[in-house]
Parts: structure tokens; sequence; C-alpha cells
């Protein structure tokens, strides 16, 4: 089908977004690489339509009428028709709102000339008319005899063949209105739930779409006004400032019918469409109200931009859920509690669906599941969660470490050091809680504490000098110098200092003693944190690890995996060294990622067949040698220190047969592996746990993982 012919279809209401499909998200840059591919005549991808008489509720508001006869639905390939027609016509499609543009990518330039693409630059383009509004050319409102003229008039001179040019250049933008865009069709004869299917299965392969967005799809499937009765609920929250987006909504809805967090799939069900309604309809009117007031009330949580991970809220309410909201006072501070420190110690920074398939079992099968969920992050940090000094050093208020602090200034009644008033919950714009430098940057700076020294300027930004103000104070505060600003709020308010626990010593307020200042800083938070913390209810350890049966029975997941042998290839019926470097990737990705469990000697399916296999190829000598063997490979690959302090290896019995248990712990340092290539040269590899799986990540990934994991 033609561009033009498109957007005319969709101007004569003959082809339609459908309600199950999300927002317009594509950015800016998306949009400037979709339209120089159409100038220079690349490939655009296709787009997905379905001509039915019997249409799901639609977009925009527009309700289908069947004297309108067959339409044509827009099942995949939205985001480029949306792109095209704000490009091209500069207004909104009629099935959008201006709130359902994530980004308005209209107002693109083009240089007529070069056919260069970008959005408005003053300094370039002000005062060279070849850049003209991409919009302006297809709505035929810039011309090239217009623009030549206007170019001459300017002083400029524009030779035959560059005349030619701007010519043969307009022409070739408006030949983007004849250009085909490849069609694929869904069967007329397919129902609302089939055309839904295909879309599902369309985008399945992709990474456009998360598993959310495309449960959220299905769902529309047999409950096609669930995306706006979603964000109905959702805007309603977001003014009471807990912003969440649909994918928070659907791992709720996966958390509170299967106590899962990963398998979307058990959401499209035909089945689930009755259970589905009753289970929004008692979250709408009644559980995420309760949840968003008990961490306002008992956390200090004002605003979701304070928390770290918002799914940590997911245990949360399925808990309040289960228990139809009726919780005493020791659980409402057992929950306070592990929220705090499932924030501090980012218990969700990585592989959210299986930590929430571990957790919300939790929730389901213990009777004092927040002891238990405490016991976990824990277990995760070798048994001590409570906070180091050390750990603010050079941390910005980016850090977890930032919010908890924040939330236990409040605690505390902290006020704000200008006004007076109250951090918690301050109303009106003009009182919104900012942070502010106690030592001003720009003094710092002037002290050597700038950019140019990477390590004093972490120092400058580290979040133990920050104050919490609010935001008329921070606009009025300046670039004072700290011994003045402080000495003022101490005369002024006397204990404002002591309760956003800032040291009160005066010679530490001096520039010079700047990082005696912090380093006192530093303790002091740490202390009162621990103390608060630890004093919110008292928790008890649980017994909550399963045997190993239990394990194996569960089957493998993020925590644990299977190896049937360690080196005997069972199909070769000899001894494969390959399997060997098997078992040190599943080491190293254990590692890196939140620890785990190697079972050697049981098959993928579960069953337990021992390692005589093994033995026999290490010439006897049973387990001890086996121990052996394995122990000097994880020395040689990850060093002695490694060995000894991350890897522990038992040999259990199920059932009278001997296997191999290898606990690894969850390293605080990148791990790499040597794998030796072809030629007989070796490369680092870097591995992480994703489900039940050790794969092996990108360079450009396994950095940015490093970035976020190991900080």
């Amino acid at each position: 089908m033609k561009i033009s012919m498109i957007l005319d279809k969709i101007d004569e209401s003959q082809l339609f977004v459908p309600a199950f499909q999300r927002e317009y998200v594509w950015k800016r840059e998306d949009a400037k690489l979709l339209m120089d591919s159409l100038i220079k005549e690349y490939p655009t991808g296709t787009m997905l339509t379905w001509e039915t008489n019997n249409p799901p509720e639609l977009k925009g508001g527009h309700v289908y009428d069947e004297r309108q006869g067959a339409v044509r639905i827009l099942l995949d390939g939205q985001q480029r028709v949306t792109t095209l027609y704000l490009l091209i016509k500069g207004e909104l499609p009629p099935y959008y709102s201006l709130e359902e543009i994530a980004n308005d990518t209209r107002g693109l330039y083009v240089n007529v000339e070069t056919l260069e693409l970008e959005y408005f630059s003053k300094i370039r383009m002000e005062s060279e008319p070849r850049w003209v509004d991409i919009t302006d050319v297809f709505k035929r409102k810039s011309r090239p005899r217009d623009l030549i003229k206007e170019i001459e008039a300017m002083g400029g001179e524009v030779s035959g063949n560059k005349e030619d040019l701007i010519h043969d250049n307009f022409a070739l933008i408006l030949s983007i209105l004849e250009r085909e865009f490849p069609e694929q069709t869904v069967p007329v004869k397919a129902t609302i739930r089939e055309a839904i299917d295909i879309f599902y299965k369309v985008n399945a392969g992709g990474v456009a779409l998360t598993d959310a967005e495309l449960a959220l799809a299905q769902i529309s499937g047999y409950w096609p006004q669930a995306r706006e009765r979603f964000k109905a609920k959702l805007d309603k929250l977001k003014q009471d400032g807990f912003a969440f987006k649909l994918d928070f909504v659907v791992y709720v809805l996966l958390g509170v019918l299967h106590h899962n967090g990963s398998d979307m799939r058990k959401l499209h069900a035909d089945g689930n469409d009755d259970a589905l309604r009753a289970a929004w309809e008692k979250l709408d009117s009644k559980v995420l109200d309760y949840a968003a007031n008990l961490l306002r009330s008992h956390a200090y949580v004002d605003h979701t931009h304070e928390i770290n991970s918002i799914y940590a809220l997911v245990p949360i309410i399925v808990h309040c859920y289960d228990r139809d909201c009726n919780l005493s006072q020791t659980e409402v501070l057992k929950i306070t509690k592990w929220f705090y420190y499932s924030q501090v110690r980012r218990r969700y920074v990585s592989q959210l669906p299986q930590k929430l398939d571990y957790d919300l079992k939790i929730v389901a099968e213990n009777s004092s599941p927040f002891d238990r969920l405490l016991d976990v992050i824990r277990e995760d940090r070798g048994g001590n969660i409570s906070i180091a000094a050390e750990e603010f050093e050079g941390r910005a208020i980016q850090h977890p470490l930032f919010a908890l602090m924040r939330w236990h200034l409040k605690s505390r009644g902290a006020k704000c050091l200008t006004t007076g008033v109250k951090i918690q919950k301050p109303m009106g714009d003009k009182y919104q809680l900012e942070n502010d430098h106690i030592f001003p940057y720009s003094r710092l700076k002037a002290a050597g504490y700038g950019m140019d020294n990477r390590i004093k300027y972490s120092l400058a930004q580290e979040l133990t000098n920050r104050a919490i103000l609010t935001q008329v104070a921070n606009r009025t505060k300046g670039a004072i110098l700290a011994k003045d600003y402080l000495a003022d709020v101490q005369g002024r308010f006397p204990n404002a200092l002591k309760q956003q626990l800032i040291p009160e010593d005066r010679e530490l307020w001096e520039i010079e003693n700047y990082e005696l200042f912090l380093k006192t800083r530093r303790k002091m938070l740490a202390d009162s944190m621990n103390t608060w913390l630890e004093g919110i209810v008292e928790t008890s350890s649980t017994d909550g690890r399963a045997s190993l049966e239990e394990l194996i029975a569960e089957g493998e997941n993020e925590d644990l995996e299977f190896k049937e042998t360690f080196r005997w290839d069972v199909r070769q019926e000899t001894v494969n060294k390959d399997l060997e470097n098997v078992v040190l990737k599943t080491i190293a990705a254990f590692s890196n990622a939140q620890g785990g469990r190697l079972l050697i000697g049981v098959t993928d399916g579960g069953v337990v067949v021992g390692l005589e296999r093994d033995y026999k190829s290490l010439g006897g000598g049973g387990k001890d040698k086996f121990e052996l063997h394995l122990t000097n490979l994880v020395q040689k690959s990850f060093g002695q220190a490694f060995a000894a302090t991350k890897v522990t290896v038992t040999f259990p019995e199920v059932s009278g047969v001997e296997f191999c248990s290898v606990e690894i712990k969850s390293a605080n340092k990148p791990t790499f592996l040597l794998v030796s290539m072809k030629g007989g040269s070796a490369q680092e590899r870097f591995y992480v746990r994703s489900g039940n799986s050790s794969p092996e990540l990108k360079l450009s990934e396994a950095q940015a993982y490093i970035d976020e994991r190991f900080v």
C-alpha cells in the first residue's frame, strides 16, 4: 500500500489502531532514521493489517458502526505509521491524544541541498534557508523556486547545477508519498482473539515490546476495556504521587493471580477473563490505595520517584491482596523494614522476573513472609545487611542510599534548614523537596574539587554533602559558604542540623576540613540508619531453606542448575573436557549474578544419577579425587582467593546416591573466564545467570551490566 494511501485511509476512518496497542513511544532519533531510510530508498519494514467486520475496541474514541462495512486494523507497524503521519501531516493522528505521545517527533528539518536530517538547531539553521521543516515540503508550503529566491536575497549564489539538485531533492522527498509500504494481512475469517494471538507471535520474536506489553495485548483480547481501566486508575494514583506504567499493572496481576513474576503466558488463557476482572476490581477499589497509603504513612514515601525499584511493591501488594488488606501493626512494620532493605540492597536491580518468582512463592507459602524475604537479602550478602560508613564514599544522589537517607530524615521529623517546614510531604509546589549541596559546588570547585579530578569531583557530589530542602529554600540559598549558612541555620532552628544528621562542630564547616566533614557525617548517617532500621520491628530468622530433594523436584531456575556429568560425555561414552568448561561457565555466571548452586550428577529432568562415570574417568579415587580436580580447575580459572571464599563443594546423598553440590557466592567484582579459541589463542568471556541458563554477554551488554551490578 502506498504511504499516501495509508494516511488517507486513516483520515477517512478506514484504517484504525486497536486499543490493545501501546502508546507512541518512538524517539526523535527513530523518526530521523526512518525518514533517512525512505529518502535513500532503503527497506523500512512492513505493516501487518487485518480487514474485519468485527473489530476490537479502537483507539481514539471511534466507535465502529457495522454500516461502515469492513475496516482495516493495524496490528503491527503502528510506530512507523504514526511517525509518517506526524512528519508528513504535521498533526496528531486521530487515534492518539497528546498525552499518548511519549515523544513528539514533529519538527524534523532537512537540508534540501545535502539531504541531511536534524531537529531544529538555532545556531545551524536560523540563517540558513536550505534547512527546511520536512513537513512544509510535504504540505507544499516550501517550494524550490521560493527557496532559491530566499538564498539569493540573502546574498548567496545558486549555480545551475545546485538549482537542479535542489529541485531533484524536493522531488525525491515528495516521492516518499508514492513509496510502497509492504503490507502483510491477517485472513478476514480470523476472530479478534486469533488476530491478537498473531500480533503476539509477530512481536514475541523481537525486542520492541516487553513481555508485559504483549501480555496486556492478549488480555485485551478477552477484555477490550482493560487498558483504559488500568490507565484511569494509574492517573488517579499519579495525582497522589504514585506514578506507575502499564507494565507494573501486568506484573501485579500476574502476582495476585498466580504468585508468579515471569510466566506472562499465564495471563493469556481464555479462562482468565472472570478471574482477572475480579482481581482488578479488588485492586482498583481497595488494595492499590491501601498499599500506597501504607508506604506513605509508615515508610515516609511521598513520591515513587524516591523509590529505586518500584517492583519491590509487587510482593507488598500481593500480600495485602492475599490478606484482604487486614494486616496487623507488626506485619506492616515488617513490610516496611523489608521494603527499605530491598531498596538499599537493590533486590530487583537485575533478573526481575526470576526474583519475583522466588519472592512471590515465599509470600504465598510462608506464614511470616517478610521475615523470610529479609533473610533472603541477608543470605545474598553473606549474612550482613547493615550499612557501613564506607558505602557512602563517592556515592551520588542516584544511589539508593540517598533515598534511604531521605526516608530516615523524614522519620526523625527533620525540617527544611531554611524555612523550618517539616520535610515529610510539604504542601504546595514551592515546598516540593529538593536536595542541595551543603558545601556549594562552586566553592568546592574553586578549592580543587572540579571535574578535572574525578575522585575529588565525586566527593563534591557525594550524597553526604546534601541536605533536604524545600524548593523555595533551595532557590534562595545560593552559594553561601557552608560555615555561614550552617551557623545561620543553627541560630534560627537550633535542632535542625541534628535532625538532618549534619555535624555541629564548627571547625568541620571550614572548606579546608571538607573531607573530614564528609567522614564524620558518613559515620553519623550509618550509625543512625542502622539503629533505626533494626529498631523498626524485631524479625525472626527463618529456617526457610528447602531440602535438596525439594530443590531438585522444583527443577532448574536462576539459582539452581543441573549437570548430569562433570567430564563424561554420555553420548560419545568418553571423556569430554569441553564439559568441564561448561561447569566453569556456570560458576562464573552465578558469581556475576546473585550466586547459586550447581548440582553435578543430576539430569536435566531432576533424576539423581550420581558420579560413578566421572569417578572412573579420573582413574578412580572417588569423591576426594573428583573434588581435587574440580578445585584445581576453579583455582586455575578464577584464582585461589575465589576458590577459597566463593565456592563450597560438598557431596550429599539422595536415596543412597552420592552427587556433587557446588555452592557459588555472589562476587563483589566481575568474574571473567578465559576461553580457548581456534588457533590456540584465549579470550576473556563474561557470563551471567539469566533464568535457568548462563549466556555470554556481548561486550557492550557486559559493560552496562558491570556498571550497574558492581557499584
